[in-house]
């Protein structure tokens, strides 16, 4: 079997973020959920991580939702829509069941598995 292996300007060149339009009844429309970069998700996962590396840090879990929907909620051109430290104050003040609609499709798209979630949520 002949196998022709991907280069890395393929890889790099590959359009391979997924989006789903979610619709919010509680927010009256439709907003646009895109799966997470590697980086992005490295970055959200560190801000649940304790120092040794191991540990989950408790404070760190206040806002759990808002922030994973900030992280994912973006523009046409996949631009973040929610990118102050306030405006995901903010959005983590909207109904637990909108947040909860955009988390369930954030976390399917991204790939995060439940055990994934509840070892971010110390369980």
């Amino acid at each position: 079997m002949n196998v022709t292996y991907l280069s890395a300007e393929q890889i790099l060149g590959a359009d391979d973020l997924k989006y789903e339009d979610v619709e919010v009844p509680e927010w009256g429309g439709t907003v646009r959920v895109r799966e997470m970069p590697g980086t992005e998700r490295d970055k959200f996962e560190a801000q649940f991580v304790g120092k040794d590396g191991a540990s989950v840090r408790a404070e760190g879990l206040e806002g759990f939702r808002a922030r994973l929907a900030a992280a994912t909620i973006v523009d046409a051109e996949g631009k973040q829509l929610f990118r102050s430290a306030a405006e995901v104050k903010r959005l983590g003040e909207k109904s637990a069941a909108a947040l909860q609609r955009v988390c369930d499709v954030a976390t399917r798209l991204s790939r995060m598995s439940e055990d994934d979630v509840q070892d971010l949520a110390g369980n």
